[in-house]
Formats: C-alpha cells, sequence, structure tokens
C-alpha cells in the first residue's frame, strides 16, 4: 500500500503570505497543529521548534504551526515567541478537517470542539509520511527531527 498523497491545500499565513502545499514540493513540510496561541502547552511546542529550526532547514524541511487563531493573534504570537517559521490561519477548519484534528476535549468538565495536537510529515513529494496524534510536547520537535533525518 502506497502512502496517501496529501489533498493540495492554500492558507493565510503570517508574514502577510499564503502557503500553497504545490508550491512546496521538493522540500519535506512539517504542519503542527495546536490547540491556541499563546497558552502554556502551545507556547512551549513552539519554542521547541524554534529552537531546532536550524537542523529542520538543514534537512531540508520547513516548519509550520496551524491553528484556528486569527491572523492578528498568530502575528502576536510569532513576534512574541520569536518563531523562524510561518504560523497558518485555519479559520474555516478546512485544514483541520482534511487531517482530521478536530475532536471533542473535555475542557474543565465541560464538552468542547478543538484541535487534538497533531504533527503531519509531507515529503517532497506531497506524500503523507508520518502522523503524529494527541501529542505530548516534552520532547516532541525531537522526535519528528530524527525522523526526518532518517527519510
Amino acid at each position: 500500500m502506497s502512502d496517501p498523497q496529501v489533498a493540495d491545500f492554500t492558507l493565510p499565513a503570517t508574514s502577510g503570505q499564503s502557503f500553497t502545499l504545490s508550491a512546496q514540493r521538493g522540500k519535506t513540510v512539517v504542519l503542527y497543529f495546536y490547540p491556541k496561541d499563546s497558552t502554556p502547552g502551545c507556547t512551549t511546542e513552539a519554542q521547541q521548534f524554534r529552537d531546532l529550526y536550524p537542523e529542520f532547514l538543514a534537512a531540508g524541511a520547513l516548519v509550520l504551526g496551524v491553528s484556528r487563531d486569527s491572523l492578528k493573534s498568530h502575528e502576536n504570537f510569532k513576534l512574541k515567541q520569536e518563531l523562524p517559521f510561518e504560523l497558518l490561519c485555519d479559520k474555516e477548519e478546512t485544514l483541520c478537517q482534511q487531517f482530521e484534528v478536530i475532536k471533542m476535549k473535555n475542557m474543565y468538565g465541560k464538552e468542547v470542539r478543538g484541535i487534538e495536537r497533531s504533527t503531519f510529515v509531507i515529503d517532497g513529494k506531497g506524500v503523507l509520511r508520518k502522523e503524529w496524534r494527541g501529542v505530548k510536547v516534552p520532547g516532541h520537535a525531537q522526535e519528528v527531527l530524527d525522523f526526518i533525518k532518517s527519510l
């Protein structure tokens, strides 16, 4: 069985850009979905990807964070955490639906719909090579980097 081809998509990104998957052929793309800008777990995760970013670049990989936050929220988060990579705005949940990362979660005793922390590695041909769902933040960025180096 061959790995699934990821359907092309375009989303608005920070720094006044838009991101189109097919425009990145030849590069490995790391999409990490996270629940919310500037919350403790998401901040730690972003910092870990930020600190390892030079190594991701050296391995020929782009890192992109994805959440449902507004571009304004993303820009503030990116600036505050000095993130060297772009954040994608998925307000309409197009990409969240495509990767099936929206889950019912229990938050303070209430059922809420939210993004399950997940990471996907897409190779230079647009094929999904690996996915992590229900990610625990500590050490995750390093695990993703190690996987990319093994490709």
